[in-house]
């Protein structure tokens, strides 16, 4: 069990706003637009900034589908800072990442050469011979520099914007994806971790089983890990990850947790996750070593969906606060997990989450009898509804309470950030001008107070 200090040991309030949400054309994200959103949360009496993975994102935007969970964004550097030292700070930057940082560099370098995933690169490069690494890094010189270059501004500037964070009282909550990209960096120099086939290619695939809101499940794609091999060799693969988030957050969201206990795998090949099944997973082990060699690691489980008892035990066992999302607890069911009277304190309580509609859109699209609930549950009129729901997530015994920036603002559906199972028009929502109003903080000020969160 995780006995560590906690920084959910006490009520706080926070705000999911992805950094994306803050790009501006030759603006980047990193600069000054992030230091007055933290400026913002502070006065308004938010001390978490809940943020969405910070990697290079996929070809839809989704930062869940990223060919390195180490690597940043480079769209988020502010392009008007300058470099944040000289050719020799560069340079012992370069040697402290060299770990992830080498391999990721010519990866992208050979891949816009390529223009293919990796598995279909020559067989030298595909299989890393020595000599065809050495040769490529001398032909691809220049675009690897200025990928390193990108990455050593982009750390720097986190890292500024977490020092600021951290004088204002704000700390920093990030998102790791379970699984990694088919192409990406991991899979190509860590083959052995994956299930994979003799040429790299995916041999079974990630996804869900059919459920209530997909008849024939979800089908994610991502290559599938090689848990025995992990336990074998003492998750050192997750321990770098772990090791590396845990420099860059101060709290971590653990994505699909429920695949840490069991994990839903598909044939490669299937146009569906129907016929897929369930494998047990190493969890146990890998969180007791996890939380073993890195005792300050704060994580949360995303317990969503649907939770079997041994996802739950493994939670609690280990000390990890689960999720409760308010948009999911009206199904007429008293006892639903996610309705605020069955709230529990080791939870992090939302009104929604990046993949759900925003509450007003939410409330404005539930059919009438839903809608009735909704209002019997918490006493207000229909036009109060929606306010109230804040409140309730604010009121909630969760130690953490997390709202949507779009929710804060009331806006409806035509801001939503993302909607699963399709593939265009998501994560493109940004922050509008003028939104972090004075008035905004005052009123959100005085609700953390009244709710004890501040």
């Amino acid at each position: 069990m995780n006995t560590a200090p906690r920084l959910l040991s006490r009520r706080r309030a926070g705000v999911l706003l992805p950094v994306s949400a803050l790009l501006r054309e030759g603006q980047g994200a990193l600069g000054a637009a992030a230091f007055t959103f933290v400026d913002w949360l502070a006065e308004a009496g938010f001390s978490i900034w809940q943020v969405l993975p910070l990697v290079p994102a996929g070809a839809d935007g989704s930062p869940y589908w990223s060919r390195s969970d180490r690597a940043g964004d480079e769209r988020y550097i502010d392009p008007r800072a300058p470099d944040p030292g000289t050719d020799a700070d560069f340079a012992a930057w370069r040697e402290k990442a060299k770990d992830w940082l080498d391999d990721y560099a010519l990866f992208e370098a050979i891949s816009a050469a390529r223009r293919a995933p990796w598995w279909q690169w020559p067989e030298p490069l595909r299989d890393r011979h020595p000599i065809a690494l050495t040769a490529a890094r001398r032909v691809y010189a220049a675009p690897i520099e200025a990928t390193m270059r990108a990455q050593w501004r982009f750390d720097a500037q986190w890292q500024a914007l977490r020092a600021h964070a951290a004088a204002r009282g704000v700390f920093l909550f990030g998102d790791l994806p379970i699984y990694v990209a088919p192409d990406s960096v991991s899979t190509w120099t860590s083959r052995e971790q994956f299930q994979l086939n003799a040429d790299g290619a995916p041999l079974h695939v990630a996804g869900v089983p059919p459920d209530y809101f997909a008849e024939d499940g979800q089908l994610w794609g991502n290559p599938l890990y090689d848990w025995p091999h992990m336990q074998q060799d003492g998750f050192t693969f997750w321990l770098r990850r772990l090791r590396w988030q845990a420099a860059r957050y101060d709290l971590l969201r653990l994505d699909h947790f429920r695949g840490l206990a069991a994990y839903w795998s598909v044939a490669a090949d299937a146009i569906n996750a129907r016929g897929g099944e369930w494998i047990k997973a190493p969890g146990e082990a890998l969180l007791r070593t996890a939380l073993h060699a890195l005792p300050s690691l704060e994580l949360v489980a995303e317990d969503l969906g649907v939770i079997t008892p041994d996802v739950t035990a493994l939670r609690r066992w280990h000390g990890l606060p689960g999720m409760r999302v308010l948009q999911f607890g009206f199904d007429g069911d008293a006892l639903n997990l996610h309705l605020p009277h069955r709230h529990e304190a080791d939870s992090v309580v939302y009104t929604g989450t990046h993949d759900n509609d925003t509450l007003a859109g939410w409330y404005a699209s539930l059919p009438s009898p839903t809608r009735d609930l909704v209002r019997r549950y918490l006493g207000r009129a229909d036009s109060e509804a929606v306010d109230a729901l804040r409140r309730a997530a604010l009121a909630s015994v969760g130690a953490l309470t997390v709202l949507p920036m779009q929710d804060l603002l009331g806006l409806g559906s035509d801001t939503r950030l993302n909607r699963p199972g399709t593939i265009t028009g998501n994560w493109s929502w940004r922050l509008p001008d003028g939104a972090l109003s004075d008035g905004l903080a005052a009123r959100y000020r005085e609700l953390n107070g009244l709710y004890g969160r501040m």
